[in-house]
């Protein structure tokens, strides 16, 4: 995967050192936080109406989220880090993603400066597409018709894609996040199309579970405000085999810590190796009950007991 990060997508941060982009672009615009069946549905098309016209696939993406920048009270919980993001879009076959660095000086650009500047010199677009609620340029003054108007006056052409819907309802990250928060794993993941996960690096732990017999491998968070929390039935790839189960806990761990972070821990089943600082993608596939505090050790340890157990029958695992 190529990715170019910058103010307006034009310097190369990662894998590709070379400062130059393809001559024309067919290019997708979005968050795409989750990269949910409707951010699918616009890479399967961005693919194939970019072979028609001669242009090479890209995504335009953010970062930070703008409501990051504007409300960070109130802006909503992330499905996905930036490297999760990539990871997910070099799974479905994207070879480019242009990071623009989202700021106020960014959101300042009215929408023909916008245009001008990212669409047509920076990337050199032959074809956009968009969401059919697409907006852009300051204050969001920007919307499709104008996108059209301009697209005609550089030489570009813009599509809409029209909502997608999944289980009953429009495939949307709030749609995500609200099955999260709900615990409703299987609703996330039809409109995901593909299990909820977190990936991240196995850091060091306080070793409390290996105390009290149950050793956790502890996956660095990359936001402090996950969109699930609770314990979980989960499968873990990035092992020496497609998936690994186990029980996961992710939360604050009320029972040993006042006013802990976020943490997830995962007890694999049948597993006695270090991995420590290995990459990690957890799958939540089950949610078994909420996060509790819990009144001493022995009564926290016979609930991890219940759980495993639960979590190995969820998941057809032998003791």
């Amino acid at each position: 995967m190529r990715m170019t990060h910058g103010s307006f997508g034009t310097h190369d941060r990662n894998q590709d050192r070379s400062p130059n982009i393809a001559p024309h672009n067919a290019v997708t615009i979005g968050n795409f936080d989750g990269i949910h069946l409707g951010h699918q549905a616009m890479l399967a098309r961005l693919t194939a109406r970019a072979a028609s016209v001669g242009a090479l696939p890209a995504v335009l993406t953010f970062e930070p989220h703008p409501r990051e920048i504007f409300t960070p009270e109130s802006a909503p919980t992330r499905l996905t880090s930036l490297r999760e993001k990539l990871e997910i879009l070099r799974s479905l076959g994207v070879a480019h993603v242009h990071v623009c660095r989202f700021s106020k000086p960014f959101a300042a650009l009215t929408a023909e400066e916008f245009v001008q500047r990212i669409l047509v010199d920076g990337l050199k677009a032959r074809y956009v597409l968009v969401g059919d609620d697409f907006r852009f340029g300051a204050k969001r003054a920007g919307d499709f018709a104008l996108l059209q108007r301009l697209g005609e006056v550089h030489g570009f052409e813009a599509e809409a894609l029209h909502t997608i819907e999944a289980a009953g309802q429009r495939a949307s990250s709030t749609a995500v996040r609200e099955a999260l928060a709900a615990g409703d794993m299987a609703m996330a993941a039809q409109l995901l199309g593909r299990p909820y996960s977190i990936s991240g690096r196995v850091v060091g732990g306080d070793q409390l579970g290996r105390k009290i017999g149950y050793p956790t491998a502890n996956i660095q968070l990359k936001h402090n405000k996950p969109p699930v929390k609770g314990i979980f039935a989960v499968r873990v790839q990035g092992l020496d085999q497609p998936d690994w189960p186990g029980v996961a806990s992710l939360g604050t761990r009320p029972t040993v810590h006042a006013n802990g972070r976020p943490t997830l821990e995962v007890h694999l089943f049948n597993f006695n190796r270090s991995i420590y600082r290995q990459h990690l993608r957890v799958e939540f596939l089950h949610k078994l009950r909420d996060e509790a505090k819990f009144p001493d050790l022995d009564t926290l340890i016979a609930q991890i007991d219940l759980d495993a157990q639960q979590a190995r029958t969820l998941l057809n695992v032998n003791p």
